[in-house]
């Protein structure tokens, strides 16, 4: 019994100490009522502490008379600049008593984020996280088989990733259907490899500049192997929560390599390299809360003959089930208009659907 009472007594102290590690604000407002808590975030208009007995409490920095801090607190401006030290209101103005002795009046309408040390230090690494930070993605694996009457075998993936932070963003794509016919003068039906990666860097706000590679194989249309780098600018047309919208257009140099298919074994192999135009856009809008649809279109005309051009279309549409797990529905076609092996379409275009897993780092 006495060494249950000792560690409850120990628990309980250990209890109480934790939220003082981590620091605590007292805000006495105008009426004289005082709310203690953990800085949360501001903005310069509501003021947001966590506390223990009520979760997150909203308070207007006009109703804060004072606020006693036991760690310095990091006031940032809308030119950019961020001051640490103790803070208290004062009408309109934000005081702050640096650790220099400095004291400076700051307008709270130029006050653009208030943060405890722990948020100032997590708010400097995701401006420069390290490149296995920031994450994410999703999955998707199809198979299908038939035998009997039919003998029939399809498996189709496809797998995306995005790393974006506030000055650049990266994105990797893969999609892929392989298809076969076991019967008599069947054999493969469908192999088709799409595979790509777009490194974008903001110059401004709304101006980017991109790099790309995209790398597309297709047996039946002979293609060995497409590989397109390109390089140019973008802009953000729209970037909010819900919605964003990017136009981008650049230079290219293409490499293909066509030979034999399935249906012209004896064909040459052809080789062209090609300098073109790249123009695209891309689209992400969140339907709601569980659906996100992904959609862009690049257009590369040839220059050596505008008459020639590709194109590519990728389209991806998730409905989260779970945090984790998801359905999928993605479409991807890609054109040329001048195919070189004999009795092969310019057209290509993979529908895959099934079970798809996200992941985020």
């Amino acid at each position: 019994m006495r060494y249950l009472r000792i560690l409850g007594l120990s628990l309980s102290v250990l209890l109480v100490a934790l939220p003082l590690r981590t620091g605590a604000e007292t805000a006495t407002l105008s009426n004289g009522d005082r709310i203690t808590g953990g800085l949360a975030d501001s903005d310069g208009k509501t003021l947001t502490l966590q506390t223990a007995y009520a979760g997150d409490v909203k308070i207007q920095w006009s109703a804060i008379k004072d606020l006693t801090t036991t760690k310095p607190i990091y006031v940032t401006t809308s030119d950019k600049k961020t001051i640490s030290g103790s803070v208290a209101p004062n009408g309109p103005n934000l005081t702050v008593h640096t650790a220099t002795g400095q004291t400076l009046e700051l307008a709270m309408a130029d006050v653009v984020a208030i943060r405890s040390e722990e948020g100032q230090t997590a708010y400097d690494k995701s401006l420069h996280p390290s490149w296995d930070r920031n994450w994410k993605g999703s999955a998707t694996v199809g198979l299908s088989l038939a035998r009997g009457n039919s003998d029939t075998t399809n498996f189709d993936t496809a797998f995306t990733a995005d790393r974006k932070t506030l000055n650049d963003h990266i994105g990797i794509y893969e999609s892929s259907l392989y298809s076969t016919n076991g019967l008599p003068g069947g054999g493969v039906t469908a192999n088709a490899i799409l595979g790509g990666v777009r490194y974008d860097h903001n110059i401004t706000e709304k101006l980017f500049a991109f790099v790309s590679a995209d790398f597309t194989h297709d047996e039946l249309q002979g293609l060995n192997i497409r590989e397109i780098y390109s390089g140019g600018l973008g802009w953000h047309v729209i970037n909010t929560s819900t919605t964003t919208f990017d136009v981008l257009g650049g230079i290219n140099y293409t490499h293909e390599s066509y030979g034999a298919t399935p249906t012209t074994p004896t064909a040459p192999t052809v080789t062209r390299n090609l300098p073109g135009i790249t123009a695209g856009e891309e689209l992400v809008h969140k339907f709601s809360g569980v659906t996100t649809l992904t959609e862009n279109f690049y257009f590369y005309p040839d220059l050596s003959d505008l008459s020639q051009y590709r194109f590519a279309l990728d389209a991806n549409a998730v409905t989260k089930i779970s945090k984790w797990f998801g359905w999928t529905v993605s479409v991807s076609d890609r054109y040329v208009t001048n195919p070189p092996i004999p009795n092969t379409k310019s057209n290509d275009v993979i529908l895959s659907t099934g079970l798809n897993i996200a992941f985020s780092h």
